[in-house]
């Protein structure tokens, strides 16, 4: 991220003030963590509620499984396109305010999202959602580490706490309306929460110090988007070679654009200081391991979520609410183990919880792609998602931390390349993922193939975190 998006934590300090004092824990700092921490459950529920929902929008709106996995794809595209913004926005008028404006927005356009028609239009609603969801990260991450002061390292790695609760709840409350209504209440639950949300951050949230904005790296955002969109667009295509004789050819033309974007990107890293992801912090110091780790952590995680409600129903026929109920399994695990990590963080580092963490994920995995061994199907599957969560919740504290320590001037700066990196991940996987399953004669076969190839990308992963520098206490 550039630099308009960096050092959020130690707060500058106001004239006057000691150290100690700009470090000390506000009053008010439980609630301000709740408001901020309502948020981030409000983007969980959207995110894991549409995925339980792929098939009946497909089936609703007339489109493939190739084109209706952008709805989950675009808004993770959305996000990252935001998150360098969100940090400009938050120095330039303040992080409350741009938090404040971002959850209003998200429930706006989560109205936007329920009324739709055509699925292009709701693709073009999420990918709004998920600008108004970038933008609040930043802005959130910025405010929770300038209430909590010397205590933010714990208070940041709690936010690994918070999505599994929207976890839990978006897919049970996604199979429910499916079942009972529409895919269009899924959209609608996030419309009172945030107006609640909205009223609360007016009332509690105070204006951590802003630092002078810098500019805005347009040219580097415009480079991102064009990398990831045109590559999204020519796997989406190649799921769809046999249905039409142009298909082959915009493939690879969208295809040449995703490669010349993406060159051009990684040159403009290079040759610009003020990059919205600066050289610097994509390699030296454990951040290039890190950087590829979060890659590879995402696309396993975020593939694995998004994927796994689909595969359920392709494969063995599960219906909307079952599949969803695999997701909560996910969640409880995660709950389970991610205080306990929490609590270990200080004392064995990152390194050994990031690395065992890891190592359950690829057990999950493999559990869900092979068939069940004496057991029904659901129960196969919760048991798979179960280790997942279980996984998640001891790796996800730990990588939040390791990178962030490396270089704690830029906590926002690495929180939002994090998420950057792996959103990317997310969304090569669910996009390949997507178009394999629409090409595929035995979708529910080339879903087990898919969570095979997830868990060996994720060995890879392992094998090179276990050279990131371990750090033990505080950061």
């Amino acid at each position: 991220m550039s630099e308009s998006v960096r050092d959020v934590s130690p707060p500058l300090a106001p004239p006057g003030t000691s150290p100690t004092e700009v470090l000390a824990p506000h009053p008010r700092r439980h609630a301000v963590f709740v408001v901020v921490a309502f948020a981030l459950l409000m983007f969980s529920l959207d995110q894991t509620s549409v995925s339980t929902a792929l098939t009946t929008l497909g089936a609703d709106l007339g489109a493939d499984l190739a084109w209706t996995g952008w709805t989950v794809t675009a808004c993770a595209a959305g996000q990252i396109l935001a998150l360098p913004l969100g940090g400009w926005l938050g120095d330039r008028f303040g992080r409350r305010r741009v938090f404040l404006v971002a959850v209003a927005a998200f429930s706006l356009l989560s109205l936007c999202s329920a009324v739709t028609t055509d699925i292009g239009q709701l693709i073009g609603c999420r990918f709004a959602q998920g600008v108004a969801g970038g933008v609040m990260i930043p802005a959130a991450t910025g405010i929770v580490a300038h209430h909590y002061g010397r205590e933010r390292d714990r208070a940041l790695a709690l936010f690994t706490c918070v999505f599994p609760f929207g976890a839990i709840a978006g897919p049970l409350l996604g199979g429910v309306i499916l079942t009972v209504w529409s895919w269009h209440g899924i959209f609608l639950v996030n419309v009172p929460i945030g107006l609640l949300l909205v009223v609360a951050g007016s009332l509690l949230l105070s204006e951590p110090p802003r630092r002078r904005p810098e500019r805005v790296d347009v040219a580097g955002i415009a480079l991102i988007m064009a990398t990831l969109v045109s590559a999204m667009v020519a796997i989406t295509l190649l799921g769809s070679l046999g249905r039409g004789p142009l298909a082959p050819v915009l493939a690879a033309l969208a295809g040449a654009v995703a490669v010349g974007a993406g060159w051009a990107f990684l040159r403009h890293a290079r040759t610009h200081a003020d990059a919205v992801v600066p050289m610097r912090l994509l390699r030296g110091r454990g951040l290039g391991i890190m950087n590829v780790t979060n890659v590879l952590f995402g696309t396993a995680i975020i593939g694995f979520s998004a994927l796994l409600p689909l595969y359920a129903q392709t494969r063995y026929a599960l219906l909307p609410l079952a599949a969803g109920v695999l997701l909560t399994a996910r969640a409880v695990g995660t709950i389970l183990t991610s205080t306990v990590a929490v609590a270990l963080l200080r004392r064995t580092g990152h390194r050994p919880l990031l690395l065992v963490g890891m190592g359950v994920i690829v057990v999950g995995l493999v559990l869900a792609a092979v068939p069940p061994i004496g057991t029904s199907p659901t129960v196969w599957l919760s048991v798979a998602a179960g280790l997942c969560g279980m996984g998640v919740g001891l790796a996800g504290p730990a990588a939040n931390n390791a990178g962030m320590h490396l270089v704690p001037e830029d906590v926002t700066a690495v929180t939002g390349l994090r998420v950057m990196f792996r959103q990317t991940g997310g969304i090569a996987a669910v996009s390949v993922a997507t178009a394999a399953l629409s090409a595929s004669g035995s979708p529910g076969i080339a879903g087990g193939i898919v969570f095979g190839v997830l868990a060996t990308l994720l060995t890879g992963a392992a094998v090179a975190a276990s050279r990131i520098p371990n750090r033990r206490g505080r950061w």
